[in-house]
């Protein structure tokens, strides 16, 4: 009867013990998540992880190339004509300062700042280059030395 139990008791040790080598090579296998960046217009959001990240190292000129082809693949929202888009960033971005791109052009001043505020109506408009029905706003983190880049599609309502 003690010989049954203890053969029990070992099944349920090694079952515990491969349950939780199992859990840790799953986990190690994970990516570290990116920061993330938020855009906030009314009460609808998106957030997003970056397009290209290298744990906060300089990007090189490949990587840019490669964020440039996955550019398509972003979260958009809707802005009507006199909201304010709100767009936080995380901390580490802020750190590292950053600035908002239009359609590939820088579009404000750089900032270490995590949230900004720019009316809707500057992201639609002749007088800022950003006529259209559907305009592209990206986060690049770093001035001169981009670290990380953040996108998405901002559609007129």
């Amino acid at each position: 009867m003690t010989t049954l139990q203890s053969a029990v008791r070992r099944r349920r040790a090694v079952a515990v013990a491969g349950a939780v080598s199992a859990g840790l090579l799953v986990l190690s296998a994970c990516d570290k998540p990116t920061p993330v960046a938020t855009i906030t217009v009314g009460g609808d959001s998106v957030n997003s992880e970056a397009l290209c990240y290298n744990d906060g190292d300089k990007l090189n000129a490949e990587s840019l190339k490669d964020c440039v082809k996955n550019a398509d693949d972003v979260k958009s929202i809707k802005v009507g004509q006199d909201e304010t888009v709100r767009i936080g960033v995380d901390p580490k971005i802020a750190d590292a300062g950053w600035v908002v791109l239009v359609n590939g052009r820088p579009f404000s001043d750089f900032s270490k700042e995590t949230y900004r505020t720019i009316p809707s109506s500057a992201f639609f408009s002749a007088q800022y280059g950003t006529q259209g029905e559907t305009n592209k706003l990206a986060i690049q983190m770093g001035e001169k030395n981009v670290k990380g880049v953040w996108s998405f599609e901002l559609k007129k309502a």
